[in-house]
């Protein structure tokens, strides 16, 4: 038989025989393949059986499979380790109807730092698919360490920037992007500097791992500037790198009280009293004037010294001089004045105090300046109203003053125009062509202009020169409170004070405005600006506020709301009792007991502060100080508003203007 025969015959022979039935069950058919279509972080993909680099920290690992997976027990089956074994804890969540899983770290992982995502044995939902599982390891990417936030006391500081009103004793609390160690903190990276560039020294700990505290190791000076640095050499221990942090620190002033609790009246007097004495002991000897400021030598000023003859009769009237010492002042005064230099009129605004001689206040003002002779005039209608006429000597000053009022040439500083002109010089002639248009500190100017019995001006000057025709109106509304004239915001405060000294606006109203409603709204738009900061100056306050024309540590600048350089002047609140007083006794308060050892000086408050800087000034102004002293008295006894308005041509004049309710 041939060989293939044989083979067929028992394969056929097989084929017959009877079926061998086995005892055990038939094997379960093998599932599908659930399929892990893809691992993103971000735009980052991971790939097995290598390490992925550069995987962002602070986004969820995305997982994509090919059918919605089964969710029993699937939070035990996605885990991820860093390269320690430790646990990184995931929040899952589920989208695509199932199909793709994110987990989120709890927190932000490490930089550059290597991690395991371990995915085990899942099915699909139907229980018919199966994953088999799988690992992906990655390493994160290298980036800086960040400065999330940075807080002084509570008070957040931004890079740059300052934090002040702070207790000697404060903590800060910076929180960063990554974990930190304390035993990777370079000491060297985090300084405190104070006054000078006196490094303080500083403890540093840990409230959680991401957030370090810094404590001073002392309490610090009240009334100081520090610096903090946080520098390039700060570091955790993964060594990022780090841009570094500077910001400004402020210590409040010490709270305490500076001098003995005293009632606010007292506190009046004593600020009345104490402010007179520049007027009274630093008046120049020969003329009896003020001078400009503290360190004027002979130069006297007139719109200063006409403030400065106000006051002379508060002096009296609060018992800081006799009534003789007065007038015998007030005589050496008008004396003088009438030999000093004048133009059609019109006093220079500083002179010599022994000679009378015009001191050129800038190149082309070295004449008649008409705004400083109506505030000397003003107050010297103050005064003549407050003489008595049947005491010769005291006439003889009346008859003086006269003489000088109707002297001046209020219509020739027209020109012949609508408008008066603030400056005359005999050599330069009109070259300074500064026209006086509203609305500023020059309204009393046009009422005396309009009230002079010899030269007056038409009352079209008025409406068409300094109203400008009603140009000069605002009607805008700030802090909630609408402002009748002026520039936006107000402009600065001495705009509420100066015509006012004499000038009586409680009841003054024109067809433009009513000149109450116009200074108290002017004041407390100052007030409310300076307590909400909004540059953020140290310093500023509902209690310390004040915005006007005053010295700064640069030099001299007519500080408003719209020229903010961080300096408080005290005249400007203090100036304003009457529009505001419980705000300027508050402003009084504070620069009386809580700054008092760096404000209060022999002639009373210094000019000006500017707590950011820090910086105080150490000079008094005679055009600052007046002004204290007169609207003080005018709150509390409206002594010479009354005085003022009793002389009969201004009532004349404000009659001419239109002027009602007076």
């Amino acid at each position: 038989m041939k060989p293939f025969q044989h083979f067929f015959l028992l394969f056929f022979s097989f084929l017959l025989l009877p079926g061998c039935k086995d005892d055990s069950s038939d094997p379960e058919p093998a599932k599908e393949l659930l399929q892990l279509v893809s691992v993103k972080v971000g735009n980052s993909s991971l790939q097995t059986g290598s390490v992925s680099t550069g995987i962002p920290t602070d986004r969820p690992l995305v997982l994509r499979f090919s059918e919605e997976v089964n969710r029993q027990g699937i939070e035990d089956k996605i885990t991820l380790e860093d390269a320690d074994g430790q646990p990184v804890a995931l929040t899952l969540s589920f989208l695509d109807q199932g199909q793709t899983v994110s987990a989120q770290p709890a927190q932000p992982l490490r930089s550059n730092h290597t991690y395991t995502l371990t995915i085990d044995e899942l099915t699909n939902s139907a229980n018919t698919s199966q994953f088999p599982g799988a690992a992906y390891t990655f390493t994160t990417l290298q980036t800086q360490l960040r400065l999330q936030s940075l807080t002084v006391d509570g008070q957040p500081l931004s890079p740059g920037g300052r934090v002040h009103g702070l207790d000697p004793d404060f903590t800060i609390r910076a929180v960063f992007s990554e974990a930190l160690e304390a035993g990777a903190i370079a000491a060297s990276g985090i300084r405190l500097s104070g006054p000078g560039g006196q490094q303080i020294a500083v403890r540093a700990s840990l409230e959680d791992p991401t957030t370090l505290l810094i404590k001073p190791e002392q309490p610090l000076n009240y009334l100081s500037r520090y610096e903090l640095d946080i520098t390039s050499q700060f570091y955790t221990s993964s060594e990022l790198s780090f841009s570094g942090f500077r910001g400004s620190l402020y210590i409040q002033p010490d709270p305490e009280p500076k001098f003995p609790l005293i009632s606010d009246e007292a506190l009046l007097t004593l600020v009345q009293q104490q402010t007179f004495k520049y007027f009274w002991d630093f008046a120049h000897p020969s003329s009896g004037l003020a001078r400009e400021r503290n360190s004027s030598g002979n130069l006297v000023t007139i719109g200063g010294s006409g403030f400065g003859v106000m006051t002379i009769p508060v002096g009296i009237e609060r018992g800081f001089i006799t009534r003789q010492q007065g007038v015998d002042r007030l005589e050496k005064i008008v004396n003088f004045l009438a030999t000093a230099d004048r133009f059609h009129g019109v006093w220079p605004h500083w002179m010599d105090g022994t000679t009378g001689r015009v001191i050129a206040f800038s190149q082309y003002d070295n004449g008649g300046d008409l705004i400083e002779t109506a505030f000397m005039i003003q107050g010297l209608l103050t005064v003549r109203q407050y003489l008595n006429r049947a005491n010769a000597q005291e006439a003889a000053i009346i008859a003086t003053i006269t003489r000088l009022w109707e002297e001046v040439e209020w219509d020739w500083y027209t020109r012949g125009e609508n408008v008066l002109y603030w400056h005359w010089s005999p050599q330069y002639e009109w070259q300074m062509n500064m026209q006086i248009r509203g609305y500023n500190e020059g309204l009393i100017a046009y009422v005396l202009a309009a009230s002079s019995p010899t030269h007056p001006i038409s009352p079209e000057v008025y409406h068409q020169g300094w109203a400008r025709g009603g140009a000069q109106q605002n009607g805008n509304t700030f802090y909630d409170i609408t402002l009748p004239l002026g520039e936006n915001l107000g402009g600065p405060l001495f705009f509420a004070h100066y015509s006012y000294l004499g000038l009586d606006p409680r009841r003054l109203e024109d067809r433009y405005a009513n000149y109450w409603e116009q200074n108290v709204a002017h004041t407390r738009i100052n007030q409310a600006y300076v307590a909400d900061n909004p540059r953020n100056w140290v310093g500023y306050s509902a209690e310390s506020w004040g915005l006007t024309a005053s010295d700064n540590q640069s030099g001299y600048s007519a500080h408003s709301p719209t020229n903010d350089l961080g300096v408080i002047t005290p005249t400007a609140a203090l100036s304003s009792f009457p529009y505001t007083p419980e705000a300027s006794m508050a402003a009084l308060r504070y620069f009386y007991y809580t700054l008092g050892d760096r404000l209060w000086g022999p002639y009373g408050f210094y000019d000006a502060y500017n707590l950011t800087v820090p910086w105080f000034a150490s000079s008094y102004l005679a055009i600052d100080q007046g002004p204290i002293i007169i609207m003080i008295e005018n709150y509390r006894t409206q002594l010479l508003w009354n005085l003022f308005m009793s002389n009969p041509e201004i009532a004349a004049g404000l009659d001419r203007l239109d002027f009602s309710a007076y």
